[in-house]
């Protein structure tokens, strides 16, 4: 049993999870660093942190091709419903969903969430991923915050964290926060998009080398990694 993940450019994950596909924030149209298209993805199962377009672009169109799941919070799930997506599911913050092959936990993200219409897009969300006893945590669009020690209680494998600085975090404060989550790895996310968020991966991996325990897993658009 393992886990795979690619980055797909910004904050756009996809995870197989013994063959069950996972699509995380699908920001594809309108992404530089897009490395598929969304006709490339077939998702069972959507998952939106919070309502930005730049989380949300892609989601209405691959949930009514695949006929995928998606959760998030009553607000985007609202939304959705709104745009004819066939199969959603609300949630909010510490709550679980279990989807069999996965259970979500959902956590606080500290952020702004609207929506691409402008209508409120509730509370950002943060998710742990468990699956084949391991443990992902994928922070969202997040600023640094001290309960992540709590999530890192959680037992983390890979913490996937923003680094890109003006609406996230930057590299600073995500060395604070892979010290308060402790993972084994790390992987940094919503960053060189766009010149507002330009960040230096390989600095920025080697002071996760240098600074803390945690193993740097820098990708590159379409790169994927597989957890035994």
């Amino acid at each position: 049993m393992s886990i795979t993940f690619t980055w797909l450019g910004h904050s756009t994950f996809t995870f197989d999870i013994d063959g069950h596909e996972v699509l995380i924030d699908p920001f594809l149209t309108g992404n530089p660093l897009a490395a598929v298209s969304p006709d490339d993805l077939n998702p069972e199962l959507m998952l939106i942190s919070h309502g930005h377009g730049d989380h949300v672009a892609d989601a209405v169109s691959i949930a009514k091709r695949t006929g995928a799941l998606v959760l998030s919070n009553p607000e985007i799930v609202g939304w959705l419903g709104r745009q004819k997506v066939p199969n959603v599911w609300g949630v909010n913050t510490g709550g679980t969903y279990d989807a069999g092959f996965v259970r979500v936990k959902w956590t606080i993200a500290f952020h702004s969430s609207s929506l691409p219409d402008g209508s409120y897009g509730g509370n950002p969300l943060g998710m742990i991923l468990k699956a084949n006893g391991m443990n992902l945590y994928f922070a969202g669009d997040t600023a640094l915050f001290s309960d992540m020690q709590l999530i890192g209680d959680e037992g983390i494998d890979v913490a996937f964290l923003p680094i890109g600085d003006n609406f996230t975090m930057g590299i600073d404060d995500s060395i604070k926060a892979i010290h308060f989550i402790r993972p084994r790895f790390v992987v940094p996310m919503h960053y060189n998009t766009f010149p507002p968020i330009a960040q230096n991966g390989g600095d920025w991996a080697n002071r996760v080398n240098s600074e803390t325990d945690a193993q740097p897993l820098v990708l590159d658009p379409g790169g994927s990694y597989t957890l035994g």
